[in-house]
C-alpha cells in the first residue's frame, strides 16, 4: 500500500486525504505481537508512517474464556509499544490514552 499511496500526510485543514495509515490494536499480554509490528513498520516502511495506537481493547462476550485477554491493557503495555516505536526512529505517531 506504501508503494501505491505514500505516506499520509494532512492537508491545510489537517485532514488526511491520501496515503498509508497503520491502525494497530494493543492487546493484554502482547497478543497482538505490538512489539513485533513497530519493528516491522521501522524496517520496512518509512519512518513518518502515520501510525495510530489504539489503547482501547476492551473483553467482551467469549474473550473472558481466554485470560490472556480477558482484561483490558494496563498503562506499562501501552507505553512499552508507544516507547518502543519512538526507539526504532518511528517520529508520526498517534498516541491514545483512552480508557487507561
Amino acid at each position: 500500500m506504501n508503494r501505491q499511496v505514500g505516506v499520509a500526510t494532512p492537508n491545510e485543514k489537517g485532514i488526511m486525504e491520501r496515503g498509508l495509515i497503520i491502525r494497530h490494536l494493543v492487546m493484554p499480554n502482547e497478543t497482538s505481537g505490538s512489539v513485533e509490528a513497530m519493528r516491522w513498520i521501522s524496517n520496512n516502511l518509512p519512518k513518518e508512517t502515520y501510525i495510530n495506537i489504539m489503547s482501547q481493547y476492551t473483553p467482551m462476550h467469549r474473550a473472558f474464556d481466554y485470560p490472556e485477554i480477558a482484561r483490558r491493557i494496563t498503562i506499562s503495555e501501552y507505553n512499552k509499544v508507544v516507547n518502543t516505536a519512538k526507539g526504532l526512529g518511528l517520529v508520526n505517531l498517534d498516541i491514545q490514552w483512552k480508557g487507561l
